[in-house]
């Protein structure tokens, strides 16, 4: 870090002293739970340097057009302004993007959706900077956008990539094969927004040498750094990015067309320059998850037990592919959700639109699906006259079990148990009929509903998701570990989001070494690679690094010890900071033994490898899977179409609990970023505008919300081939909770339901 710059990036520290509250298993708390509940906590909006400028971005009022002129000679000559940048000031790579390298930093000629940045400006007040960017001159061609992605197919190309960004078509087994029983249903999943809550802020600092040093709540700083590096023109190691206070992600955090132009600007005007974006820029520039349209045709004997699933997928990504490639990867591979289907048929398609961006969200692909797959298995009961948990009982899968692209699954599946749990575990009470209580009807105390209105209905949802990454992505981390004056330092590149891992590592390390102090080093690019924060990648992939850089310093550690005392350093074991031998002649403290030495080792984890789906969407995709079930209880005010959700009752299978608390509120947050798609979350638009790009007009469920979340059952099954046996736990809750919401405000309505988020008109029964 340069001298003028005084930044907010902090240390994880575990001052833990009861050797009963820490290490693996335990419920150690976050060493920046108390800065953050008391408002302390550095964010990357706190950032400050001397000689600071503040930067602002022009952005597109059009879906669509073609950009006939830019004139930037206004803003320029405005007082206190000092740097003005468009395409034309991009010294390298004009082009970017997560899965392809397809977007522009800025828009030259053609404007491809709402938001979309045209220029930059840094100036020495964040008023004048507005001001300034407001000045830029730009004369547009409008043009009709495309916002219908079935339209995309026959449309004139957004791009010079076309419209197809991918089209996976999957086969398995007979397409001759048909069933006793046919149901199909027609499905559409709205625009869902990671809507973080903290502002999504940098700064940016030259460097002597000409480099530039970003600070920023990047989730994925390498990825982040080749790129700007790239669109720099420089070296990457003239590039550096420092992770400063992420306020939380369930998606990526930071949007790479917002790093780009603050990068820009410092290295233009050679001073620090900082960006703090609105809430409207957020909505404008990050990605979303993709919209959908499902069709859906089910074939079943007359059991009930699935023959063949027919499916057509068609994911909206707006106008660049970002990593649209893996959702529709995932929403394809597990079409059929967690079910035994001998036959499927699925065709899928991602292609470009001039609606906003689609990217990475929390359990992209598998939601989407999961509210589809999910309604079938309902409208296939209802057909049958049999129970809905039933009829899933008779089609389940497990471990063992084949997916329709081919793989195995060889991780755990304990399916048919978690359903059985939510299923039996006690429905809540019903509501009392009286004043008093009124709270209780959908719409709290003062809404309009009448008692006599209200009815309950139960359903089920049954989710699946695929831990790390897919498709032969290289999923390795490297970590450090350094011991000296009974200190552990962790060094990793593993970005904190609110997933645990700096807890974790710090209990690792606690656990190998039985040393209290742990500390986890703030993350940086001068570190080497351990990828993006998603999928549970850094639980795995970081925590294994960690696990096994500390197991070589527990050899280092050990090894003078049972040389001396003739026997192997498996016959020793360190507990509670104490080294003892299998017979009871060694005894001495870690701190004795260290004497004043320091011990350091580096290493690095990565998973077994996968391969790209075929032509036929077959191949090991996939490194392991996660499965979960949900019941919700709602209430249905009929006449208003009003929701209430009662209680969700959760049943995950996690591998291995490895911080109690942690697992809890990862769940429980799952749980109800989940409710918010089922009921009101949905990023409109108007022929390709954002509607309303607030947090007024964008709903997110608040505590008031949240209803009542019971962990009814964690199954502890060791997946073998990960580190700790553990897995991913935070996804595949939203990708559960919004199909089994549907769920049951199809049985308390008997409405189909077909629509996320559900809208009041379709749960309003007409003539009850």
């Amino acid at each position: 870090m340069t001298n003028e710059a005084a930044t907010a990036t902090t240390a994880e520290a575990a001052p833990a002293t009861d050797p009963l509250t820490h290490g693996l298993g335990v419920s150690l708390p976050s060493a920046e739970a108390r800065a953050k509940t008391e408002g302390t906590f550095p964010y990357a909006a706190d950032l400050w340097a001397e000689g600071l400028l503040w930067a602002a971005v022009l952005r597109s009022p059009h879906p669509h057009a073609r950009i006939v002129s830019i004139d930037t000679s206004h803003a320029r000559d405005m007082p206190g302004v000092r740097a003005v940048v468009t395409h034309e000031d991009v010294p390298g790579a004009a082009l970017h993007g997560r899965g392809r390298a397809d977007r522009p930093v800025f828009a030259s000629e053609v404007v491809r959706h709402h938001g979309e940045p045209i220029a930059a400006v840094a100036a020495d007040h964040p008023d004048t900077a507005r001001m300034a960017a407001a000045a830029v001159i730009v004369e547009y061609e409008v043009l009709d956008p495309v916002t219908d992605p079935e339209q995309a197919f026959e449309a004139e190309p957004l791009h010079p990539d076309g419209n197809l960004i991918r089209h996976i078509p999957l086969r398995h087994g007979d397409p001759d094969a048909i069933g006793e029983v046919v149901v199909e249903g027609l499905y559409r999943i709205g625009r869902h927004d990671p809507a973080p809550i903290g502002a999504e802020a940098g700064l940016a600092v030259p460097r002597p040498d000409g480099g530039v040093e970003l600070y920023l709540a990047s989730t994925d700083p390498h990825a982040d750094r080749d790129t700007a590096a790239a669109c720099f023109d420089l070296e990457p190691d003239r590039v550096k990015i420092v992770v400063t206070g992420v306020p939380g992600a369930t998606a990526d955090r930071e949007d790479q067309g917002f790093q780009l132009p603050l990068g820009l600007l410092a290295l233009t005007t050679g001073c620090p320059v900082k960006l703090a974006a609105t809430r409207e820029e957020s909505f404008l520039g990050h990605a979303h998850r993709h919209p959908t349209l499902l069709r859906y045709r089910h074939h079943a004997d007359a059991e009930g037990r699935l023959v063949k699933v027919e499916a057509q997928i068609l994911l909206d990504a707006g106008p660049y592919a970002d990593t649209s490639s893996d959702a529709l990867a995932a929403a394809v591979a597990f079409a059929c959700g967690p079910y035994v289907i001998p036959n499927a048929f699925i065709e899928g398609w991602a292609v470009r639109t001039n609606n906003p961006p689609s990217g990475h969200v929390r359990g992209e692909g598998a939601m989407q699906v999961c509210a589809a797959y999910e309604a079938q298995m309902d409208k296939l009961a209802r057909k049958l006259g049999l129970d809905p948990a039933e009829l899933r009982l008779r089609n389940v899968m497990s471990t063992g079990d084949v997916l329709p692209t081919g793989q195995s699954v060889t991780c755990p599946a304990p399916v048919a148990e978690l359903l059985q749990a939510v299923r039996d575990f006690p429905l809540p009470a019903l509501p009392k009929d009286t004043p008093e209580e009124d709270w209780l009807l959908p719409g709290g105390p003062e809404g309009a509903g009448e008692p006599s209105a209200i009815r309950r209905g139960v359903g089920y949802g049954l989710g699946m998701v695929h831990m790390l990454g897919a498709e032969g992505a290289d999923e390795v981390s490297t970590a450090t570990v350094k011991v000296q004056d009974g200190v552990a330092t962790v060094l990793c590149a593993a970005v904190e989001t609110g997933q645990g891992f700096a807890t974790l590592a710090r209990q690792i390390v606690q656990e190998t070494l039985g040393i209290d102090e742990v500390h986890v080093a703030p993350v940086d690019t001068d570190q080497p690679p351990a990828g993006a924060s998603c999928r549970g990648r850094h639980t795995w992939v970081s925590g294994g690094a960690v696990e096994r850089a500390a197991k070589m310093v527990r050899t280092q550690l050990l090894q003078p010890l049972a040389h001396k005392f003739g026997m192997s350093t498996e016959l020793l074991q360190i507990t509670d900071g104490k080294i003892t031998s299998y017979d009871g002649v060694l005894s001495t403290t870690v701190a004795e033994a260290m004497d004043g030495k320091e011990l350091w080792a580096t290493a690095q984890c990565r998973p077994h490898p996968t391969e790209p789906l075929d032509d036929t969407g077959q191949g090991d995709a996939f490194v392991g899977m996660a499965f979960c079930a949900i019941r919700a209880v709602v209430d249905v005010d009929i006449e208003l179409g009003s929701v209430r959700v009662v209680e969700l009752a959760v049943a995950q299978d996690v591998g291995r609990i490895l911080n109690p608390a942690q697992l809890a509120a990862r769940i429980e947050a799952g749980v109800t970023q989940g409710v918010g798609v089922a009921l009101t979350e949905n990023l409109r638009t108007a022929r390709g505008l954002i509607r309303h790009p607030d947090l007024t007009g964008y709903a997110l469920p608040t505590a008031l919300d949240a209803p009542d979340i019971r962990i009814v059952k964690l199954v502890e099954e060791r997946d073998v081939v990960a580190p700790f046996g553990a897995k991913a736990v935070s996804a595949v809750p939203v990708v559960t909770a919004p199909a089994a919401v549907a769920s049951a405000v199809r049985a308390a309505t008997g409405r189909p339901v077909n629509r996320l988020p559900i809208r009041p008109q379709a749960a309003v029964v007409t003539g009850a």
